[in-house]
């Protein structure tokens, strides 16, 4: 397991090395950052006047250097936009999107797991093709579609909940519900298809056999086994509600990084988008290393394969 760990971690310390580089190098291929930052008014002598105090001047290579060696000691810069520096930015944002994808990707498994164990059980008859039917209706509808559902029901309508705002945990119920909900249907079409292939093989007819309680073979011995790509799934949904949160921060009013992101571009605040691009593919692979180690946890044949 030790040896399984420091391969993986190796690895992710090789992605992680590229993704930064990527992140740089996105923003430079988009066009000239100073004459952007100036202005397309701007009198050549202020272009570079601009390309020389940002140090985009210089080689790439020297750049990106610099810009790794500061974000390795926390510094992404300062904001063109607002008076702090992009590091306080996203970490005063961070946590409501941190908050907004936790309690999403909680939702997502709480339908997605029990629809995909009973949709496994009673495969072929109504049950199946009732949760497979939710399954495609998930799929099918506009996340931001199914947040102004929630907004006009529960929240104009009733009255039950709050429709924007960071104030209390209720502010954060509908926009979880619409994250998760999206994310529900990939997840229960996983949890069936490998609690399928588990419940069919010899070892589950040996527990049945044995007398063993229908829930114990279910949780103790099929579905252990059939989560195992659930996991892995799972984190990458976590990492993209992490990502992905800019429609749903946006209509829901929610101070996150999404949001911030939409700000940042719609204000060409390169620094900011830079940063946020570079943290959150960070979570990514941290996240994919996480759910490489539960997997090998969960199944011996991977850390000895």
């Amino acid at each position: 397991m030790l040896r399984f760990a420091a391969r993986r971690l190796l690895l992710a310390l090789a992605v992680a090395l590229a993704v930064s580089a990527i992140a740089f190098l996105l923003l430079r291929v988009s066009g000239d950052l100073a004459t952007t930052l100036a202005g397309e008014e701007a009198a050549p002598a202020e272009i570079e006047r601009i390309r020389s105090l940002y140090g985009l001047d210089r080689p790439l290579v020297v750049q990106y250097g610099e810009w790794l060696l500061r974000s390795l000691s926390g510094d992404l810069g300062r904001s063109l936009f607002y008076p702090e520096s992009v590091a306080n930015l996203i970490l005063d944002r961070l946590p409501n999107t941190a908050i907004l994808a936790g309690l999403g990707l909680v939702i997502a498994l709480l339908l997605s797991l029990p629809l995909g164990v009973v949709a496994a059980m009673w495969r072929n008859t109504w049950i199946d093709r009732t949760a497979l039917g939710i399954a495609v209706l998930g799929q099918a509808m506009p996340s931001f579609w199914f947040a102004l559902l929630l907004i006009f029901f529960f929240g104009l309508t009733l009255g039950w909940l709050p429709v924007s705002g960071t104030e209390s945990l209720a502010n954060f119920v509908m926009p979880a519900v619409a994250l998760g909900w999206f994310s529900t249907p990939v997840l229960m079409r996983l949890t069936r298809a490998g609690m399928v292939e588990v419940l069919g093989a010899d070892y589950i007819r040996t527990a049945h056999a044995k007398g063993l309680p229908v829930h114990v073979v279910l949780v103790k011995h099929a579905l252990r086994n059939a989560v195992a790509p659930v996991v892995a799934l799972a984190s990458v949904q976590f990492g993209n509600m992490l990502s992905g949160s800019v429609v749903i921060e946006t209509v829901f009013a929610l101070q996150g990084i999404g949001y911030l992101a939409w700000e940042a571009i719609s204000r060409k605040d390169f620094p900011v988008v830079q940063g946020i691009l570079l943290v959150v593919a960070l979570f990514y692979v941290l996240l994919t290393l996480v759910s490489d180690l539960l997997n090998a946890w969960l199944d011996p044949r991977i850390r000895e394969g």
